[in-house]
């Protein structure tokens, strides 16, 4: 059964978080967590929803370009996602923009994960079994392989999905039954105090989370004190992960990672530009053993395709609402299998936990079949807001059942956090 969009609307939505400094990192100390919002709704009464992560000023231009898109999805039958999306990236004048990064690209991203929002819907799926039941030929269908091919040809995905496909049946299984290892980032926002930074790490132990993650790179002394509370709470050998969010030169972040060494991170996150292959290598060298880990702001398949052929990275993190949507990120998980390097996604914002457990579900289920050595990042805000929101159980996330991509907010949260004119705005 054919169906057609019929309808885009786009929505400015901003949460406040800035005022309890849930958020604060080294580069962002008073984050907004914002979404750039769209609703793409059909002929046969259904409705798809997708966003871009931002963490406010600049969320209306964000939205502006998700707008500009209209023309490409409304009116049209728009089953054909690979299709779709491939028409979008290649378009010549968007390309212009970018070509494939920037606020032209997550805006793309923005509709191509509402439309699989709408596809699962549809299907009465949630997406990360929709696109687990895939054929591998379909899958491979949806990719765009141009600038890929020296890392990744089609043959190769091809046969990375093949060779899963025969136990895929159990692991969706498994997924139901057991769901997918969390770590949390709450307890380490570089806003918090110590006495909050105590509390928070002893609740997430005491939740069952196997992991978490420290905000560094403001202060040196300051976050060797606040390493060692959190060393002194969880013990010396449990993961403690830190991510530095772009604060540092290649040096100063070989030399402060250097000076962290005794507390043992687990992974140094973002150490530098998202942009500096290079930089992330000569870090890597730099700091060993400590792994770097980066993906967040990596803006397409490219520049992850070059981290992983220089070695730079030894943690992959995907963004959902980054690059350009679901299609992309397929991309990428086949690129991080054929490398053998793990995918530990980011999800520290509004909604992206929602997205991007689907993704890494169906590695699991269709790409790598294991979840050795990863972990999907938790942040405890704003789930209140999604009609489907993410269920947390003993540190691991539950396999989403709802039908979709877990991307819709309920109509009183888009009506009370749009900028500026919702009621949480008026009042500030």
């Amino acid at each position: 059964m054919t169906y057609r969009i019929v309808g885009m609307q786009t929505h400015d939505i901003r949460f406040p978080t800035s005022r309890e400094l849930d958020g604060s990192d080294a580069m962002n100390p008073d984050p907004d967590y914002s979404a750039a919002y769209v609703v793409l709704t059909t002929d046969d009464g259904f409705s798809g929803h997708g966003f871009a992560f931002t963490i406010g000023r600049g969320n209306d231009v964000q939205t502006a370009a998700i707008s500009a898109l209209e023309p490409y999805v409304v009116g049209k039958d728009v089953e054909d996602l690979g299709a779709l999306y491939k028409e979008m990236v290649n378009d010549s004048q968007l390309r212009w923009l970018g070509p494939e990064k920037g606020v032209m690209h997550m805006a793309i991203s923005a509709v191509v994960n509402a439309l699989w929002d709408l596809k699962a819907k549809r299907a009465g799926k949630p997406l990360w079994l929709l696109l687990s039941e895939m054929t591998p030929e379909q899958i491979v269908d949806l990719i765009d392989f141009r600038y890929l091919s020296d890392a990744l040809t089609p043959e190769q995905a091809l046969q990375i999905l093949k060779e899963a496909e025969p136990t895929r049946k159990q692991r969706i299984e498994l997924l139901k039954a057991e769901g997918y290892p969390a770590y949390t980032t709450s307890p380490g926002w570089l806003g918090y105090d110590d006495d909050k930074l105590r509390r928070l790490c002893k609740e997430a132990l005491d939740q069952g989370f196997p992991q978490i993650k420290l905000k560094v790179g403001a202060d040196l002394d300051d976050d060797i004190r606040r390493f060692r509370v959190a060393r002194e709470v969880c013990g010396p050998d449990y993961p403690i992960a830190i991510d530095a969010n772009q604060r540092w030169d290649v040096a100063a972040a070989i030399a402060w990672v250097n000076e962290l060494q005794p507390f043992h991170p687990h992974w140094v996150e973002e150490p530098t530009s998202p942009d500096d292959i290079l930089g992330h290598a000569a870090i890597a060298e730099g700091v060993k053993p400590i792994p770097v880990a980066t993906g967040e702001h990596v803006q397409n398949r490219i520049v992850f395709k070059q981290l992983l052929q220089a070695g730079a990275i030894s943690y992959l993190q995907i963004d959902s609402a980054r690059v350009g949507g679901v299609n992309e990120n397929i991309a990428i998980l086949l690129l991080a299998a054929r490398f053998g390097i793990p995918v530990c996604p980011h999800a520290g914002g509004v909604g992206l936990c929602e997205l991007v457990q689907h993704l890494s579900m169906f590695d699991f289920v269709a790409v790598t079949g294991t979840m050795d050595g990863r972990v999907i990042e938790y942040v405890d805000h704003l789930h209140e807001h999604f009609v489907d929101p993410v269920v947390i159980d003993h540190g691991r996330y539950v396999a989403p059942s709802a039908p979709g991509y877990s991307a819709e907010m309920h109509a009183a949260s888009i009506a009370a956090h749009s900028y500026p004119n919702g009621e949480v705005w008026r009042d500030a």
